[in-house]
């Protein structure tokens, strides 16, 4: 039976997630996600099984610590003022609170917690002090620890590197063309600029972006092609599936395509050899048979528990199942 660490193929070292310059143009990338399905998931394996064990999948817990009233207008999020969701709001919970739920989520086998607050960018204070807190206490659970809160000085990201940040979410969420279809109150330059002092202080970043938002299928391959071209390359990419909010001007954006998701998941493997790729957000609509299907595509990692910031996700015992049925294991770190 596999185990978490038995992988008799994996190189030993999976601490650089740059991507070979030699697939990174736009036509290459192109021809890498146009190749046949079979031909497609063959090399992302391949791959897959040269950088990582191909059983094991890493169990993270996305926590919202701050709900809500978010002046940001992305088209797509229910905690934006901008859209009428009826989301309550709620203020930045208590440090106890927070480490409860990360002392829970390790129990559940999660060995990354992340945390996210709805905030334009991060200032300085009381709120940044606490968040400062929760850092330092989930990092001494001997965990990885993430944090989203939006931009981000180079001052903060150097305090959150002493407090023992593993890494930091900043979403490109698509192509630099359609950006502006999704959102207005920030500029994909702020985005790259927030990255850029993420990785100059030292810290990871996890940087992806979201799938089935009315863009083509160039947007998609243009945010790849963006993605592959930070400095360093991305240790950790999330491909979300849109989750249409009522409320949000993508609430009747059709389904996305399950094979494009492959293909998506197949493509980011082989331009990313070695960054953790994370199926993400939309995991609830989808089959199992299309879950294991991105596995095989190169994705290793998913988000358990029962939400992530607000909207649902498979509980872990449906998690757990499925990995069980797969012959898979949680990644232990």
């Amino acid at each position: 039976m596999p185990t978490a660490s038995s992988n008799s193929t994996a190189s030993t070292s999976t601490t650089s997630a740059t991507a070979s310059t030699s697939t990174t143009s736009a036509a290459a990338i192109s021809q890498i996600y146009h190749q046949p399905l079979p031909d497609l998931l063959f090399e992302a394996q391949r791959i897959h099984r040269e950088h990582h064990n191909p059983y094991a999948v890493q169990l993270c817990t996305l926590c919202n610590i701050k709900t809500g009233a978010c002046p940001e207008d992305c088209a797509y999020c229910s905690q934006s003022v901008h859209n009428d969701t009826n989301l309550k709001p709620e203020p930045l919970l208590d440090l106890d609170e927070v480490v409860a739920q990360a002392q829970a989520a390790k129990a559940n086998g999660s060995t990354r917690f992340c945390m996210g607050a709805a905030w334009r960018e991060v200032k300085d204070g009381p709120q940044f002090d606490r968040v400062l807190d929760m850092v330092r206490q989930v990092a001494a659970l001997d965990m990885e620890v993430c944090c989203t809160l939006g931009m981000l000085n180079a001052d903060q990201a150097q305090r959150l590197k002493a407090a023992g940040l593993t890494a930091y979410n900043h979403n490109l969420d698509t192509s630099p063309n359609y950006y502006g279809q999704i959102i207005t109150t920030r500029t994909y330059r702020d985005r790259l600029e927030t990255i850029r002092t993420v990785s100059a202080a030292g810290i990871s970043v996890c940087c992806g972006g979201i799938l089935g938002m009315g863009e083509a299928l160039q947007d998609r391959l243009d945010l790849l092609a963006a993605l592959a071209e930070l400095d360093p390359a991305p240790e950790s990419i999330p491909i979300n599936c849109l989750v249409p909010v009522p409320g949000t001007p993508l609430q009747d954006v059709p389904p996305l395509d399950p094979i494009d998701l492959v293909r998506m998941i197949a493509t980011t493997r082989i331009l990313f050899p070695q960054a953790m790729v994370r199926l993400s957000a939309g995991r609830l609509t989808m089959s199992d048979e299309l879950q294991a299907l991105c596995f095989l595509a190169g994705a290793n990692s998913i988000f358990t528990g029962p939400k992530l910031l607000t909207t649902p996700n498979p509980d872990s015992n449906q998690d757990q199942q499925l990995l069980t049925r797969l012959g898979m294991v949680a990644k232990a770190l």
